[in-house]
This record gives structure tokens, C-alpha cells and sequence, in this order.
């Protein structure tokens, strides 16, 4: 693995995770349009065997095509952003090396289920989405995203009555779970809450520039085993 800079001399590397579907390209996109006026702004992309994610900001037009970058993961998303980092790393130094100085990278998980995390190593703060259309009891499952990243957001909010989802009730959930920590419930056609979000990020920024932000890992993944697997039971 490199040895990555110090948080004194590089960017904010924040980690977007969460499950398949739950709108993380979408809120990279929110983040990028609230504050591309204002920040010099990287993002990379993680999918196992696609550049769909960096495809869709591009065609966005968010932020300058060559300001996105993809790293094809070849194995289980988590994997890159956790156990072996290096891919993410070298983009994200290449990235800052291109574009320098960059205020902000953004680094997209794959989608993964509850129990994805970046590690520290990777970035410097995670936020971690789960969305309303995933049902109003998702945030009382649990997981270290869940229970402890800088920020939960419960995303597309405006969806909530037609998938029959209280949200204020799924927003106090979370919050239980997350014993104080942040939530936001966003929606991109918000923009109350884009704006919470905005200045979430530019906080987490402010704190990193200061040196006063410290990363934290929300994991490591619970060991888990495969029901199936009854006469050779193992975990992972």
C-alpha cells in the first residue's frame, strides 16, 4: 500500500458507501453542483467490472469529465475501499497530482450491502446513504456504516409516500442507532436539505484543514456466516 500524504498537505478524501440503488452518484452529483463554484472538486468511481458510475457523473456535467475517474474493482466493491486500498489511493494521488490543489475528493463506494466501510487509510471521513425506497426499517438493521460513519443520510425523501415510508420515524430510527451522530434526510429537489448537506461537507473541510478532524473507522465487518453452508459452517 502507498503511504498517503498527511491531511495537512492534500484534500479532503470523504467516502460515499452504501447498498446498491441507494442514490450515492446522485448525491455525489448534489454535492458537486452545490459546491463546484466554490471548491476544486475530484471524484472517483468504484464498480467491479463497469466505469457505469463515472459514465453517469460525466454525462451529469457536474464537474470537468477529466475530474472523474474510475477504478474497476474486479472483486466484491468492500474490497477496494477497505481491505486493499491501493487502487483508490494511487487514483485519488493522481488525481490531486493532475488537477493540484484540490480542495475536495470525493470516493464512490460500489455498491455493497449494510456492512461496506472505507477504511482510514482510504479517507478521511465516510458518509454512508441508505434511501426510503429500501423500507422504513432498514435503519434498525444496524451495520457500522449505519451505526457509526461521520454522516447517515436517508436519501430520496421525496419518494417516501409512494413507497408508504414514514421518514421522520426512519430519520429517529437511525439516529438511535447512531447514538447521537448526524443524520440528514436529503433529497436532491430539497434544497433545504442540499443545503445541510452542503455545509456538512464545507464543515468536515474546515476541521480537516484546521487538522482538529480525526478519520475514524466504523468497521471492521461483522463476521457473518452462510446458512447453507451447514456442514462446513465458516465465517469471513
Amino acid at each position: 500500500m502507498p503511504e498517503l500524504t498527511s491531511t495537512a498537505s492534500r484534500a479532503l478524501r470523504l467516502g460515499i458507501a452504501g447498498p446498491v440503488g441507494t442514490g450515492k452518484s446522485s448525491l455525489i452529483a448534489t454535492v458537486c453542483s452545490a459546491l463546484a463554484g466554490e471548491l476544486e472538486l475530484g471524484v472517483i468511481t468504484n464498480d467491479i467490472y463497469t466505469d457505469e458510475d463515472a459514465r453517469f457523473l460525466r454525462s451529469a456535467g457536474v464537474l470537468d469529465p477529466d475530474r472523474i475517474r474510475a477504478v474497476e474493482t474486479g472483486a466484491c466493491p468492500h474490497t477496494a475501499i477497505r481491505d486493499d486500498v491501493t487502487a483508490n489511493a494511487l487514483a485519488a494521488d493522481d488525481l490531486e497530482a493532475d488537477f493540484a490543489p484540490l480542495d475536495l475528493v470525493l470516493i464512490e463506494s460500489g455498491g455493497d450491502n449494510l456492512t461496506a466501510t472505507f477504511s482510514p487509510a482510504l479517507v478521511d471521513a465516510q458518509i454512508f446513504v441508505l434511501d426510503v425506497a429500501g423500507g422504513g426499517d432498514v435503519a434498525r438493521k444496524g451495520g457500522p456504516g449505519i451505526g457509526r460513519a461521520d454522516l447517515l443520510v436517508v436519501n430520496k425523501t421525496d419518494l417516501a409516500p409512494y413507497v408508504g415510508v414514514d421518514v421522520p420515524q426512519m430519520v429517529a430510527d437511525a439516529s438511535a442507532a447512531r447514538d447521537g451522530r448526524p443524520v440528514l434526510a436529503l433529497s436532491r429537489t430539497d434544497a433545504e436539505s442540499v443545503e445541510a448537506l452542503r455545509a456538512w461537507v464545507l464543515d468536515v473541510l474546515a476541521a480537516h484543514r484546521e487538522g482538529t478532524h480525526t478519520p475514524v473507522d466504523p468497521g471492521p465487518m461483522a463476521p457473518h456466516s452462510h446458512s447453507h453452508d451447514h456442514d462446513h459452517p465458516h465465517t469471513h
